[in-house]
């Protein structure tokens, strides 16, 4: 009897479902079961070969035939065996139990999603991990691993949720879907670190635990948290032929049998259990999730079978426990066996996973159209008419804000002790109170000024609604340039902070706005080039601050946070400088930008030199954000905010967007300041961290309404 090769029924216009072979029907079978294993033998090499020299490493020379010897229950090695139990072995099962379980969630997320930039870091799982987990420390929660693992799934169960609501579920387009996800990660970050800085003795540890740290205190956290991964592991198996048929498409998976809701469901809740377990052994280790699916995606163009899913999350879980321990690897060959055990894992991981996502994101479909800041909604009747009027209203708002930021903070005094300061009949106590608390005011609404300035000049010569020096990275390189002269310098000056802050701000800035100039400055990939950079300047500024001792562990967290404290004028002379000179550039440029932001075709027809205005204002930009950065620290969203609200409020008209943005960016940031110092007084929350979390419900709204704009 003659067989013949079986397909699957489907309806016209569905994609053919290749058979269970893996063939195409009548066509010679080719040599993928060779090739697939010879990849797969591969990747257990580079993993064997990590894990023997991760056991070498160490602070006693112990070779790898005594490891051996020890391992196999030999005599007369019992120092050998020691070691292996007591140190190396715990840290080798964590970095392999963890490579695992981010491994296989990030190709189920990227599976479940039918996107590549999906991962348990994108989608804000392992930040909701960290913040659930520091949560219950601040209460004085002392929990077992399996109630670890517990608050830890709820926390970044939340947290995916939310991501794959707002940026549209499976339809979502890889831009979009990081973009929420960056958001609400920032969001999420920002509260956990302001509860590192109001109690640093509750959450002692965990900061350098929040950048993934493979140390164990034994095998007893590994042994416990080992058959949930295993669960979960074998969960995704089980539905891996159902991840393959939702890659056709909602409709023809259905069309052949799939609940896709369930499916989906079911996929999200075993990703985030692995991820939330890896969290729970070694705080969240970045990026794993998001490379180890792409070096076995990459091998997969070229051998088909390891695109299914029954052999792709194997692979990738391979591939993700030999990324994590050849990062752990070249900790401890680069900083010696006993510093590089102090040394986060995930910083290595990090700047792995940031450059992954600059390569992804030049090559991610766009789904933001450079045009899109044109489109967005500007100005009112009352603005068209009477824009002085309007303008007069940001005025008052700022002296409100500025009047409030004098007058409150953990004592409140009034108009009449203002007075008396000021002709110097005040007493020492008032003396002390304004001496101290007006600099504060004066240096955030200057900061805020010189970020809302920045970012309506970024906004408007890329025409990308979502710049921002924060989102852009060009405020975590600004910080990291700042840090670094902090930590290897003895009493640094403030130029020298300063020159630190500007070097860092414009290599961010050159490589932000390089990258993406080969993609036609696409919106949406310019800002995930920006975030990726953020995430190396973030990860390098983690790998000094561990480096360095605990008291400037914890002053330069709170400075990282934007703080005020401590400002005085040689940090408010820069900064009125910057914004003096930018403001005078801006008033001589800003019929230009009115036609910058139309389009590129329309300014060289009107005889504007694009390529010169773009440099000019982008190197006002990055200016403004070094001086506001190396005077209080980095400061999310004010860059993001105060441009929109000043469109929405003025119109598109720079000659008046300008000024409102400047005023609107001053009194955010002095309004962030006194609630910061009022709010948990006499405790106080840096300027920085308040603005993340007003800035982040309006960056996520903002990308809602884009995506309703560009179905419209």
């Amino acid at each position: 009897m003659t067989t013949t090769p079986t397909t699957t029924a489907r309806r016209p216009g569905t994609p053919a479902v290749p058979a269970a072979g893996g063939g195409v029907p009548g066509a010679p079978a080719p040599r993928q079961p060779l090739r697939t294993t010879a990849l797969l033998a591969l990747l257990v090499l580079w993993l064997v070969a990590a894990a023997v020299w991760h056991l070498t490493q160490g602070t006693a020379d112990v070779t790898v035939g005594e490891l051996w010897r020890a391992a196999t229950g030999q005599d007369g090695l019992d120092q050998a065996a020691a070691i292996v139990t007591a140190s190396r072995l715990p840290r080798l099962a964590a970095g392999v139990l963890v490579g695992c379980a981010l491994g296989a969630s990030g190709v189920a997320l990227q599976g479940v999603a039918r996107n590549p930039l999906a991962a348990p870091d994108t989608l804000a799982v392992n930040q909701g991990a960290y913040l659930a987990m520091t949560v219950v420390a601040v209460l004085g929660g002392s929990l077992g691993t399996l109630p670890g693992v517990a608050v830890a799934f709820v926390g970044g169960l939340a947290a995916a949720g939310v991501v794959i609501g707002l940026s549209g579920g499976a339809a979502a387009s890889p831009v979009r879907l990081v973009l929420a996800g960056s958001a609400i990660t920032l969001g999420l970050a920002s509260m956990t670190q302001a509860l590192l800085v109001l109690f640093p003795w509750e959450t002692q540890g965990l900061f350098a635990w929040g950048a993934g740290s493979l140390a164990q205190n034994g095998m007893g956290t590994v042994r416990t948290v080992a058959p949930l991964v295993a669960v979960g592991f074998l969960g995704l198996l089980l539905v891996a032929r159902r991840l393959d048929l939702l890659q056709l498409g909602d409709d023809s998976a259905r069309a052949l049998g799939v609940d896709v809701a369930r499916t989906r469901l079911v996929t999200v809740v075993l990703a985030v259990l692995l991820a939330t377990s890896a969290v729970a052994v070694t705080g969240p280790i970045g990026f794993v999730g998001l490379c180890a699916p792409l070096i076995v995606r990459l091998l997969a163009t070229r051998v088909r079978s390891l695109a299914r899913h029954r052999v792709l999350i194997p692979a990738a879980a391979v591939a993700g426990t030999a990324l994590v321990l050849t990062a752990d690897v070249a900790l401890r060959a680069v900083f010696g066996p006993v510093s590089g055990v102090t040394v986060p894992t995930g910083v290595v991981t990090s700047l792995i996973g940031a450059t992954a996502l600059v390569v992804l994101a030049r090559r991610a479909r766009a789904a933001l159209e450079p045009d899109t800041l044109i489109t967005l909604r500007a100005g009112n009747a009352l603005a068209r008419r009477l824009p002085w009027v309007v303008l007069g209203s940001g005025v008052l708002v700022l002296v409100v804000a500025l009047v409030a930021g004098v007058l409150l903070g953990d004592s409140t005094v009034l108009l009449g002790d203002v007075a008396n300061w000021l002709s110097g009949r005040a007493s020492v106590r008032l003396d002390i109170i304004f001496d101290s608390r007006v600099p504060r005011v004066a240096a955030a609404a200057l900061a805020g000024a010189c970020l809302a300035l920045a970012g309506a000049l970024v906004q408007t010569v890329s025409r990308n609604p979502l710049a921002d020096p924060g989102v852009l990275g060009i405020s975590h390189a600004a910080g990291l340039g700042a840090v670094l002269v902090i930590v290897l310098t003895t009493g640094p000056s403030f130029a020298a902070v300063f020159g630190g802050a500007l070097a860092g701000a414009v290599l961010a800035g050159l490589l932000v706005f390089g990258f993406s100039a080969g993609t036609g400055a696409s919106a949406g990939r310019m800002v995930l080039v920006g975030l990726g950079t953020g995430a190396a300047a973030s990860a390098l500024t983690t790998l000094l601050l561990v480096r360095t001792d605990p008291w400037n562990q914890n002053r330069a967290i709170t400075w990282l946070g934007g703080s005020t404290f401590g400002a005085g004028t040689p940090q408010l002379v820069p900064m009125a400088v910057v914004l003096v000179v930018g403001l005078v550039v801006v008033a001589r440029t800003h019929r230009d930008l009115d036609l910058v932001q139309v389009d590129d075709v329309t300014p060289r027809v009107l005889g504007v030199d694009l390529g010169r205005s773009r440099h000019l204002h982008i190197a006002v930009a990055v200016l403004l954000t070094a001086a506001a950065s190396a005077a209080i620290g980095p400061i999310a969203f004010v860059g993001l905010v105060a441009p929109h609200a000043a469109r929405m409020l003025i119109g598109k008209r720079h000659r008046w967007q300008i000024p409102m943005t400047v005023l609107l960016g001053a009194a955010l940031v002095c309004v962030a300041d006194v609630v910061g110092r009022t709010a948990i007084a006499p405790a106080q929350l840096p300027a920085g961290l308040v603005t993340a979390v007003v800035g982040t419900p309006y960056f996520l709204w903002l990308l809602w309404r884009m995506r309703a704009t560009a179905r419209r």
